[in-house]
């Protein structure tokens, strides 16, 4: 009797403490859901180009700060978070170690600002063509997006009207 009163009880210590680390897992690995991503692309470059980078805007539902601390993607061999400075009047792009996301607010990635590189493309970085990425949060909780590639020019250039021959 006193065996099995025993095993009783390490069944129901094991199941709770399981239970238990399942649940603060959970909470623990929670911050991916808590980040909301609009406006995703990378942008269009031509073929052997060294490097190609991705924009988009990270909205943040919590009530923390959530820092996006590494990006990966297929699409090329190396993927880094980075920045633009201003070094004596040069911009110059740099890596930098995250991203934060304020608490109940948003963060841009943008030409120019934050963005996410993709250095040595080894797939092809042209208009219609998806980029897979997988967002990886402080806490190790990820996100898989997909996003359009976007030819900067197109965005940019001023609507052209063609006006055939009128005979």
């Amino acid at each position: 009797m006193s065996f099995h009163t025993s095993y009783k009880t390490k069944l129901a210590t094991f199941i709770l403490g399981a239970a238990a680390s399942f649940s603060s897992f959970s909470v623990y690995a929670d911050q991916a859901e808590q980040i909301q991503v609009s406006g995703a692309y990378a942008r269009e470059v031509p073929p052997g180009a060294p490097a190609s980078a991705s924009f988009m805007t990270l909205s943040n539902q919590s009530d923390q700060d959530i820092k996006l601390v590494e990006a990966a993607s297929k699409a090329a061999e190396i993927v880094e978070l980075h920045t633009h400075s201003n070094d004596d009047g040069v911009m110059r792009m740099r890596k930098i170690d995250s991203i934060t996301v304020p608490a109940h607010g948003e963060t841009v990635l943008q030409p120019g600002g934050l963005h996410i590189m993709l250095i040595e493309p080894v797939e092809p970085l042209k208009m219609g063509n998806t980029v897979k990425m997988q967002l990886k949060f402080e806490d190790g909780s990820q996100k898989a997006i997909s996003m359009p590639v976007k030819s900067l020019k197109v965005m940019t250039m001023p609507m052209q009207h063609n006006h055939g021959d009128m005979h």
